[in-house]
């Protein structure tokens, strides 16, 4: 699976993934074996030196740029709704953990529209956001399914993603590099602003609307927090969007000042 891409041509429009748990992390840093476990069963069927696998992740995703890493405990520990099962993987692109079947219901806001007098427009972005898990909320309603399977576990936990693209061309616009640390911080600020928008909006809409179905025995019954969608962010690439939108994509630098797209 790690080599998969060195046949020419294999899997060459799929993003690869390795799963990644903490066991394996210790065993990365203390130079010693892992156990390969069943994944239906988690009976152990053998063991590998962790060091000589990472090493092969590595001259691997230098070579052909994949496998990434997925690190799954760390998911799970965040996981909203652990009543439900473990997430195992994410959705193909790899923006949003999910649990199997689930949907990726995305959705970001164009930074590089948030800028007046040379400063943030924080009102215009938090009026943005509130209307993005709005309108991503009714996309789960209007949705057609291709599945039963699908149709059940999003109506269920009800996930958004929301994140934001042209944060280069924000930066830009702010005079600000995008490797400084004022970068840094205004991405913290952007990020807080968000989640917390977002989870203000989505709580909102549970009042009016109700929570999501499988909020009982979920992370957020546990906090007393109503909220209408088991979760409302996630920083997607935004490939496409960022082209129809004209824009920088997701929260990646720009690579070049101009180039050709064939």
């Amino acid at each position: 699976f790690i080599t998969a891409k060195d046949q020419d041509g294999f899997l060459s429009n799929f993003n690869l993934s390795v799963g990644i748990t903490d066991e394996f992390m210790r065993a990365l840093d203390e130079d010693e074996v892992y156990f390969l476990r069943n994944p239906r069963s988690g009976a152990v069927t053998g063991s590998l030196h962790a060091r000589d696998v990472f090493n092969l992740i590595v001259t691997q995703a230098w070579r052909t740029g994949d496998p990434g890493l997925v690190f799954l405990d760390t998911i799970n520990r965040h996981n909203p709704t652990p009543h439900l099962g473990a997430i195992e993987s994410t959705n193909p692109c790899g923006e949003q953990p999910l649990l199997p079947w689930e949907s990726c219901n995305l959705g970001s806001v164009n930074l590089s529209n948030m800028v007046r007098d040379g400063r943030l427009d924080e009102e215009r972005l938090r009026r943005a956001i509130r209307t993005a898990v709005h309108f991503l909320d009714n996309v789960i309603d209007i949705n057609r399914w291709p599945l039963e399977e699908t149709r059940r576990v999003t109506l269920g936990n009800r996930k958004i993603g929301l994140g934001v693209m042209g944060f280069a061309d924000w930066l830009l616009k702010l005079g600000v590099p995008y490797d400084s640390e004022e970068g840094l911080r205004l991405a913290d600020e952007v990020a807080s602003i968000l989640e917390e928008e977002s989870h203000r909006a989505s709580g909102e809409l549970a009042r009016a609307r109700g929570n999501f179905p499988n909020y009982p025995g979920s992370v957020w019954e546990k906090k007393g927090v109503p909220m209408r969608n088991a979760t409302t962010v996630t920083i997607a690439p935004t490939g496409t969007i960022s082209i129809i939108a004209g824009c920088s994509s997701g929260i990646e630098p720009i690579f070049a000042i101009a180039f050709v797209r064939n």
